[in-house]
């Protein structure tokens, strides 16, 4: 297994991006975060394939997964994580600008271990990404890689 925990982070939107990076970075957690800005490459990064077919052994400890994606929304990524004998073990946090009821339920159902509404004011969205990175990447113990 890879020593380095990885984080992967699914987001089209670029100031989220850089928010959630900032956010993350300043817990000096040491963690790798990759980020992919649609469904499809996010897909392929966890299946390893594309231009993420040499990425190495181990899988992310966390995937943020934003559910408004170009290509593939985000509950279409869920999906395909949950019925993967390889993937679905991953702690995966739905971090989402998305109150409607519908997201929230089919998230739930879908098997995601969290749902965040990602706040609107900047202090509080970096509060929020802080605490989702201080337990996912910290304190979580992750599953193992199969």
């Amino acid at each position: 297994m890879n020593d380095l925990k990885r984080i992967l982070l699914a987001e089209d939107d670029q100031n989220d991006i850089e928010l959630t990076l900032t956010a993350l970075e300043d817990l000096n957690i040491a963690n790798k975060i990759d980020v992919v800005t649609d469904g499809e490459e996010a897909l392929d990064y966890l299946f390893k394939r594309a231009k993420y077919k040499d990425r190495g052994s181990g899988n992310p400890v966390v995937v943020l997964l934003d559910l408004k994606m170009p290509k593939i929304d985000g509950l279409e990524v869920l999906q395909q994580i949950r019925e993967s004998v390889e993937l679905c073990h991953i702690p995966v946090v739905v971090l989402t600008s998305s109150k409607m009821e519908s997201d929230l339920i089919t998230s739930y159902d879908l098997g995601v271990n969290a749902y965040v509404v990602k706040p609107v004011e900047f202090e509080k969205f970096i509060k929020a990404v802080k605490e989702l990175g201080s337990f996912w990447a910290i304190l979580n113990e992750p599953p193992p890689d199969k």
